[in-house]
């Protein structure tokens, strides 16, 4: 099926419009009559829902974000688009998470975006950087180191598919999502990063302190 740009302009412009669905703020609003982003640490993502709404919240909120990515990335096999690449559109869709028109151009850190993109590029990558990010959280107990290094490892993974646009936008976005991070890497080298309530880490943190 061929398609005239501002066709195609439209379907950018829906991918946007999806990425910026603020899962988080909504879902704590309709369902908890609590705005997520007046507590903790103010992010509307999943690791900022589960702490003020729960595991069940947060959990949606995780399946609902990465379905914006991976939906926003299918657009142009759904609708039959050949002259543009499904990363475009995933980017798009990112872009939406990160800057929502929905939140004042402010977002989350778009790592569950990120990877609805990769399930739905290349689903394999996406199952590398799963595996990577529960591994590391089992170990360290905390989330946003769990992101960033599967992030890098996974970006170093896709550079043996040879596929230099996928590459430079695995590169792109990890260089983002540290940026996006630098606060919790400053809590992380002074031991005070909020840590989820299982793992190694966190019974190390518990066992240091109850021997003070």
């Amino acid at each position: 099926m061929n398609f005239n740009i501002e066709q195609i302009i439209m379907m950018l412009a829906a991918a946007y419009l999806l990425g910026s669905i603020p899962s988080g703020v909504w879902i704590g609003k309709i369902f908890f009559h609590v705005d997520i982003r007046r507590h903790g640490s103010g992010n509307i993502g999943t690791t900022n829902t589960y702490r003020v709404l729960g595991p069940i919240a947060g959990s949606i909120v995780m399946a609902l974000d990465i379905s914006k990515g991976a939906v926003a990335t299918l657009l142009p096999t759904f609708f039959h688009v050949t002259t543009v690449s499904p990363l475009v559109f995933g980017l798009m869709a990112i872009l939406g998470h990160t800057f929502s028109i929905f939140d004042k151009f402010k977002g989350g850190k778009a790592v569950a975006t990120s990877a609805g993109m990769l399930l739905a590029y290349k689903p394999a990558f996406f199952f590398l950087a799963a595996g990577i990010w529960i591994l590391v959280i089992l170990l360290t107990s905390m989330v946003s180191l769990a992101s960033m290094i599967g992030f890098t490892l996974t970006t170093i993974a896709i550079f043996f598919t040879h596929d230099i646009f996928l590459s430079a936008l695995a590169v792109l976005l990890t260089i983002f999502i540290f940026y996006r991070h630098r606060a919790n890497i400053s809590r992380i080298r002074n031991g005070t990063e909020s840590m989820v309530p299982f793992g190694l880490g966190n019974m190390l943190r518990k066992r240091r302190s109850s021997t003070k």
